[in-house]
């Protein structure tokens, strides 16, 4: 029985009435999230002597395409992180030379965070083995129970990001 059925079992006998089937669902998702990044992305993450963020922050800029440069803002709006989180991220790329911070072309009191030769290279290094990683994970639903799964977690995002 996975855990999230046993807690389910667990609070049928404590609290009969309350339906946990929510509680069920919730909870196998971030263990899904957990188990993902633990077993399957994390190793690759640092095999490559880089944190999850870091890799969020290079893979972002990326995939922004030439001339791979965002702003702090831009960048933590995509990863989701807080600004103080980011500014964190950015600094350890930068000391890795992974990163530049660059004058904004047209705003002098901004910066852009621009993706380094250095930093695309390991990016672009990575993303084969990350990639194969991801379907390695889902390897055992068929394309068709994907895509069914894909489809349902976006309606559930974007019902949760405008609640009614």
């Amino acid at each position: 029985m996975d855990r999230a059925a046993q807690a389910k079992a667990q609070w049928k006998r404590e609290l009969p009435r309350l339906d946990m089937d929510p509680m069920v669902l919730i909870g196998r998702l971030a263990e899904v999230q957990h188990l993902m990044a633990e077993n399957w992305l994390e190793p690759i993450f640092k095999s490559n002597g880089l944190k999850r963020g870091e890799f969020d922050v290079l893979a972002t800029l990326r995939r922004a395409g030439a001339p791979y440069a965002l702003t702090p803002t831009q960048l933590y709006q995509s990863t989701m992180v807080s600004s103080g989180g980011m500014t964190a991220r950015i600094d350890r790329l930068e000391k890795n030379s992974y990163i530049e911070r660059k004058p904004h072309p047209t705003d002098r009191r901004a910066l852009m965070v621009v993706l380094s030769p250095k930093g695309k290279n390991l990016i672009d290094q990575m993303m084969p083995a990350y990639v194969q990683a991801q379907h390695d994970a889902v390897g055992s639903l068929t394309s068709a129970q994907q895509q069914t799964l894909s489809s349902l977690l976006a309606t559930l995002v974007e019902n949760l990001e405008a609640p009614d």
